[in-house]
Parts: C-alpha cells; sequence; structure tokens
C-alpha cells in the first residue's frame, strides 16, 4: 500500500464517521434569545371561523417572537407588530375555488416580560397588605400602598383657603 492509497484509506474512513460538531457557546445563547423567528403557523389556527374551506397553503411563514428568557415567570413578548397581507387559495367543500387576500400580523420586535398569570397573581397580592383606613370616611382618607398610613386627602391649605380647620384624626 502506497502513501496516496493510505490517504485514501483514511478519507473514505473519517467520511463514514459522523463528526458531531461543536458550537460555541455565545452562538447557542445568542440564537436562543428571545426575538421574532419565523414560524409556521396553520391558516385555520388565525382563522377558527373559516372551518368550511381547505386553504392551500394550509399554513403560512410568519414572523412571531419566541426564545428564551432568563426566569421561568417571564414570557417572550411582541413588543411591535404589523400586518402582513397574502395571496391564499381558498377552496369550499362544492369544488368552489378563488384566490384570496388575507391578513396575518407578524412581530417585528420582542422582549421577556411577565407572564400574565404571574402578573394577575402579583396584581390580587398587596405588598404590605394594609387595613384599610376607616371605613365610615373612607373618601375622605387616601391610604399610601407602601406604608399603610392613612391620611387625610384635603391639605391644611385647602382647608384654610376655605376658612377650615383640618382635623388629622377626623380629616374633616
Amino acid at each position: 500500500m502506497n502513501f496516496i492509497d493510505s490517504l485514501t484509506l483514511l478519507f473514505l474512513t473519517l467520511s463514514a464517521v459522523k463528526v458531531s460538531v461543536l458550537i460555541p457557546l455565545m452562538e447557542v445563547y445568542n440564537k436562543s434569545l428571545c426575538q421574532p423567528r419565523e414560524v409556521l403557523v396553520d391558516i385555520l389556527q388565525e382563522y377558527p371561523e373559516e372551518v368550511e374551506h381547505i386553504f392551500i397553503p394550509s399554513c403560512v411563514v410568519l414572523k412571531r417572537c419566541a426564545g428564551c428568557c432568563s426566569d421561568e415567570m417571564l414570557q417572550c413578548t411582541p413588543t411591535a407588530m404589523y400586518n402582513v397581507t397574502m395571496e391564499i387559495k381558498r377552496i369550499k367543500l362544492q369544488r368552489q375555488q378563488n384566490d384570496i387576500f388575507m391578513s396575518f400580523t407578524e412581530h417585528s420586535a420582542c422582549e421577556c416580560r411577565l407572564k400574565t398569570e404571574v402578573r394577575e397573581k402579583k396584581e390580587n397580592v398587596c405588598e404590605p397588605c394594609c387595613d384599610n383606613c376607616t371605613e365610615r370616611r373612607k373618601r375622605l382618607f387616601v391610604q399610601d400602598p407602601s406604608t399603610c398610613r392613612c391620611s387625610c386627602k384635603h391639605t391644611v391649605e385647602y382647608c384654610k383657603e376655605r376658612q377650615l380647620e383640618l382635623n388629622e384624626k377626623t380629616c374633616k
């Protein structure tokens, strides 16, 4: 076996072996970020009221927000959108068909934001939880949600302008 034959044998052996490719961390990370990506979207998912029709194609490529966020309480959410119109063939079951224009929403910018269910839970939890100001005179008081302190809606100056004196306990 000469040198050329050895190289040929080596090349054939190496080409038969599946060589795994190492993708650098930053490339993996950048590809996984929350950003607009091309995704296939089923037309009936966008237009569920059109179930009596068959569409060609049945799905379209749209830019939609997708990707990883740094926290499981966050989700990749669109911050800017625009409409795109595409020509689609619509077929009715009685073999009636026509080309129509359909509008779809594409995402042009995304960011990680609190998931809806987390945001709703947060809105229902008071931080810190406070006892309400005197119920009887609630309309006269305001409450600082961060300190729970009740204070009068009207200031001393407001009362003086009307020749009144402010009683801090009753807010009258």
